[in-house]
C-alpha cells in the first residue's frame, strides 16, 4: 500500500472454499512450480462437531453454557505476545515519561462493544500496553510509585451465553495472565481516578485516534477531522471527549504521550518482529495462490476473496487493509477498492493486499499479466520498477535514511526514463498499522520495519506496476520479510501457468448466465 504522502514533508507521524485442496505441483500449462511457492492444502472439517452443538443448545441453561465456555477456552486463553511484552511497554513508558521527571497518571482506555455484529478488535494502543482483547477496558499507571491497575467490566453470564466469553474483574486467572496484580472493575474507574489525582496534577493519554483492524492513523485523523467539522454533526473524536472530561471532571492537566508511543513503536522487539515475519510469510503465500488463479474471465473480487480465505486459513485476523486488486486500468488507481472488474486478455494485473497477525501487518504488492505473458511495454515497465525496487531495498541498512532510499528509487527511474509515469513515494513504516507510526526524518535503525515500493503507471498503455515488500533493518543490513513470494518475470509467469484454487470452483457452476463473462474462452491463454 503506497506511503500516505512524499516522504520528504513527513515529521513524526501520530493504523466453500474451506473443503477444496490444492495438491502440490499440478499445472495448467507446462511450467513447474518455482522452488519457493508454497502450496496451500485443507481438509474437510470433522463430521458432527459444530451442527451437532447447535442442535442442542436451546435446552441449556445460561449458567452452564457460560461454564462450557469457560472451560473450552482454558487452554486457548493468551494475553497479546506476552505478559512479560506487555509488561515491558509499560515499563518503557513509564521509564521514558520519568525521564523526563514527569509525574502524574498515565490512562489509556480499550474501545467498547461493537455497534454493529462484527467481531471485536481492541484499539492498537491499549493492546500494545495490556494485551487485553476483551471490551470495556482501562488501564490505570502511577508514574510516581507505579502502581498499575487493569480495569475490566463486571461479569455478565448473560452476554457470554450469547457471545462467548469476556474477560472480566472476577475471573481469577487474569491476574497471572496479564502480569496485573491489581484488577478492579471498570465503573471504579472515575473514583479511583478522583482518589489518585490532585488539580493541577498532570493525566497523560494518547491522543492519537484509535484504530483497529484494517485502520490507519492516516485515514482515522482526517475522518474525525471532518466529522467535527460537519455542522450537521459536530462529534468530537474520543481522544479529544476524553481530553475534555478529564479537565472538567477532575481539573488536570492532559498531556499526550502519543509521541513518545510512537517513538517506543517505531524500533520493533524481537517478539514484535516474529509477528510481522509470520504476517509477511502469510501475505506472501496468499499473494502465491492469487497468481496461481489468475486467469481471463475472473473478477478482481475473485482473487481478493481467495486471499483472504488463505490469510484466515493460515491464521490471521483478518485483512491489514482492502484489497487493491486492478486489472487494466484499474492498476493506475493508487488505492483502488471496488475489485468489481473482470481480467481480460493483454492486461496487467495490480494485487496490493496483505493480512493482520497477533496486531501486526503486512503489506506486499505483485503486478503481472492476467494470462502470464508480458507484453514488450510490460517488460519494460516492469524491469524498470524491479530494478529500482531491488536498487532501494539494497539501500536499506542502519543509518541510512528514507530520502536516501527514495532517492535511489528515483535516479533508477529516471535511467530508464520512467520518472514522468511515478506517482507516490517508495517507502513507509510497517508495524501494527500498515503507515505505521514514527519520525520519518531519524536514520534507520536495526528493528525498524518499513516498505520498498516504487512503482510506475502508464495511463497511455493502461498498465500499472508497484512491486513492494517489507524490509526489516537488522545490524548488518537487511531482511526482505515477504521475499518467499516471487516477483522475477519468469517465476510469475510460471506460477499463473499452475491451477489455482479457483479452478477448482468453475465460474460456470456458481453464477447465474447474465453473470457469466461475455467473451471467456474455453480454454484462456497460457495455461
Amino acid at each position: 500500500m503506497i506511503p500516505p504522502r512524499p516522504i520528504p514533508t513527513l515529521g513524526i507521524v501520530v493504523a466453500v472454499l474451506g473443503l477444496v485442496s490444492v495438491e502440490a505441483g499440478s499445472a495448467r500449462g507446462q511450467t513447474p512450480a518455482p522452488a519457493s511457492a508454497p502450496q496451500v492444502t485443507t481438509t474437510p472439517a470433522t463430521s458432527g462437531t459444530a451442527s451437532s452443538g447447535a442442535a442442542t443448545s436451546s435446552s441449556t441453561t445460561s449458567s452452564s453454557a457460560t461454564s462450557s465456555i469457560a472451560s473450552a477456552t482454558t487452554e486457548e486463553r493468551r494475553c497479546g505476545l506476552g505478559s512479560a511484552f506487555h509488561t515491558g511497554r509499560r515499563l518503557r513508558l513509564r521509564h521514558e515519561l520519568r525521564a523526563s521527571n514527569e509525574q502524574g497518571l498515565v490512562l489509556v482506555r480499550g474501545l467498547p462493544p461493537t455497534r454493529d455484529y462484527t467481531r471485536f478488535q481492541q484499539d492498537k494502543t491499549f493492546w500494545y500496553l495490556t494485551g487485553v482483547e476483551s471490551p470495556n477496558a482501562a488501564l490505570l499507571m502511577d508514574l510516581g510509585t507505579g502502581r498499575e491497575t487493569l480495569f475490566l467490566p463486571e461479569r455478565n453470564s448473560r452476554t457470554e451465553s450469547w457471545e462467548g466469553e469476556v474477560w472480566d474483574c472476577e475471573d481469577e486467572w487474569i491476574k497471572p495472565l496479564t502480569g496485573f496484580s491489581d484488577v478492579r472493575p471498570t465503573s471504579e474507574l472515575v473514583v479511583a481516578l478522583k482518589e489518585a489525582v490532585k488539580p493541577g496534577s498532570a493525566v497523560w493519554i494518547s491522543k492519537e485516534p484509535w484504530v483497529t483492524l484494517s485502520a490507519c492513523w492516516d485515514r482515522a485523523m482526517p475522518y474525525d477531522r471532518a466529522i467535527e467539522k460537519d455542522p450537521l454533526d459536530g462529534r468530537t473524536s474520543r481522544e479529544k471527549a476524553l481530553e475534555e472530561n478529564l479537565r472538567e471532571l477532575l481539573g488536570v492537566d492532559v498531556r499526550d504521550c502519543g509521541p513518545i508511543l510512537a517513538e517506543m513503536r517505531r524500533i520493533k522487539t524481537p517478539e514484535e518482529i516474529e509477528a510481522l515475519r509470520r504476517a509477511s510469510r502469510i501475505g506472501a503465500q496468499s499473494m502465491i495462490e492469487a497468481v496461481r488463479s489468475s486467469r481471463i474471465g475472473i473478477g478482481e473480487w475473485e482473487l481478493e476473496a481467495v486471499m483472504s480465505f488463505v490469510h484466515r486459513r493460515e491464521g490471521a485476523t483478518g485483512p491489514a487493509y482492502h484489497g487493491i486488486v486492478g486489472c487494466g486500468p484499474n492498476a493506475l488507481v493508487l488505492h483502488y477498492s471496488e475489485d468489481s472488474r473482470r481480467l481480460q486478455a493483454g492486461e496487467m494485473l495490480l494485487l496490493d493486499y496483505a493480512p493482520e497477525y497477533e496486531h501486526y501487518v503486512s503489506d506486499i504488492t505483485r503486478s503481472w499479466p492476467v494470462d502470464g505473458q508480458f507484453t514488450p511495454r510490460m517488460i519494460e515497465i516492469y524491469d524498470a520498477v524491479l530494478e529500482a525496487q531491488e536498487a532501494g531495498i539494497a539501500a536499506v541498512k542502519p543509518g541510512a535514511t528514507f530520502e536516501e532510499i527514495e532517492k535511489v528509487c528515483r535516479a533508477s527511474l529516471a535511467k530508464r526514463g520512467m520518472m514522468k509515469l511515478t506517482k507516490h513515494g517508495v517507502s513507509h513504516f510497517v508495524g501494527m498499522e500498515v503507515h505505521d507510526v514514527g519520525d520519518y526524518r531519524r536514520p534507520l535503525e536495526p528493528g525498524v520495519v518499513l516498505t520498498v515500493e516504487p512503482g510506475v503507471y502508464d495511463a497511455a498503455a493502461k498498465i500499472g506496476v508497484r512491486i513492494e515488500d517489507v524490509v526489516l533493518v537488522t545490524p548488518t543490513g537487511c531482511e526482505v520479510l515477504s521475499r518467499s513470494a516471487p516477483k522475477d518475470r519468469a517465476s510469475l509467469s510460471a506460477l499463473v501457468a499452475e491451477e489455482g484454487l479457483l479452478d477448482r470452483m468453475p465460474v460456470e457452476s456458481l453464477m447465474p448466465p447474465a453473470a457469466l463473462p461475455i467473451q471467456a474462452p474455453a480454454t484462456p491463454p497460457g495455461k
